[in-house]
């Protein structure tokens, strides 16, 4: 039986992967310290005897020396996430990211386990409106604007990754992740259609940052996690990057209003200039798109929900939370 490690399982993307891997009849390893991950986002899984779950967190090069020993692969998702969440813990946010794929590297690196770390669409920075490709050179804002203080700590993980990919030869693949949407996402963090579906079924304003005219592309989380999986699983991914997303562009003003139209909602669009929500220092890309070409190539990647069929799924999901089920 594989066994793999999971860093930042206990999070949205994490636990689906998890219960991904254990419906495969893998053993999963679970290290998360929970700052933004939650225990109950495991809890249809947690009795699984194939399944670990470790508090702890990834700058301890003692305990990922334990937890990756004896693995066959780890998937690298422990990172601050949310963009409300990082401008409020700037120095927190870059550390995590930074320090932590650094021990989970050289960790890997000295036990020679297959890595497959999750990197985000924010690397691109301010792009175009053209769908970023894997080989787009980086356009991020100047220091002073915070807001690309995210994205360069994970485009640093990625210039890490393949610095012990070329020297030290560690089997690494670097994934993309857009705009991921699903069960267990929270609007804490300023998710924006968890946050816009509670808004409108309590009836509230939807509320819109800036001028709604930023366009988004917003893939489903199983989708995501069915990539993730078969990337680790495919040789030639390795010393590679791949986009995950949707190429389905919409913008945030016409999302607020087909999120209205499918909950049949009352409420109304209430906009809020930046400097009203986030600290000094925010700044936006106004379009995000994927191309995705390389990783349909790779193993025949091509997310099989459309936008309504997610929004669907997370009113669903709100509305009725998902039941504690022991997955075997």
């Amino acid at each position: 039986m594989k066994k793999f490690l999971i860093t930042g399982g206990a999070g949205f993307i994490g636990s689906h992967l998890a219960e991904y891997l254990l419906a495969k009849g893998a053993g999963v390893r679970v290290v998360d310290n929970l700052s933004t991950g939650s225990a109950d986002n495991m809890r249809s899984f947690s009795g699984n005897p194939s399944f670990e779950f470790t508090i702890g967190d990834v700058v301890d090069k003692e305990l990922m020396t334990k937890e990756m020993s004896g693995v066959d692969g780890v998937f690298h998702l422990a990172a601050s996430v949310g963009v409300k969440h990082i401008m409020e813990n700037l120095v927190a946010s870059i550390r995590n990211n930074v320090l932590g794929t650094e021990v989970v590297l050289e960790t890997a690196s000295d036990l020679g386990v297959r890595i497959l770390l999750t990197s985000t669409s924010e690397v691109y920075g301010k792009i175009s409106d053209q769908p970023s490709a894997e080989s787009d050179d980086f356009r991020m804002g100047e220091p002073l604007k915070s807001r690309w203080s995210y994205a360069c700590s994970k485009a640093l993980d990625e210039y890490m990754a393949f610095a012990y990919y070329h020297e030290r030869n560690l089997p690494v693949t670097v994934t993309r992740l857009f705009n991921t949407v699903g069960p267990r996402q929270t609007s804490a963090y300023g998710m924006v259609i968890p946050t816009f579906v509670k808004q409108a079924v309590a009836g509230e304003p939807i509320t819109i940052h800036g001028d709604g005219k930023q366009s988004r592309c917003f893939v489903y989380v199983k989708d995501v996690v069915w990539a993730l999986y078969n990337l680790m699983f495919s040789d030639a991914a390795v010393g590679e990057i791949y986009n995950i997303g949707s190429t389905e562009k919409i913008t945030i003003d016409e999302l607020a209003d087909r999120i209205i139209k499918i909950t049949g909602s009352a409420s109304i669009k209430k906009y809020f200039p930046y400097d009203h929500v986030y600290k000094v220092g925010f700044d936006d890309a106004y379009s995000r798109q994927p191309k995705i070409d390389k990783v349909q190539q790779a193993i025949g990647f091509m997310p099989r929900h459309k936008l309504d069929d997610i929004i669907k799924l997370v009113l669903e999901n709100i509305a009725k939370p998902e039941k504690a089920v022991v997955s075997n």
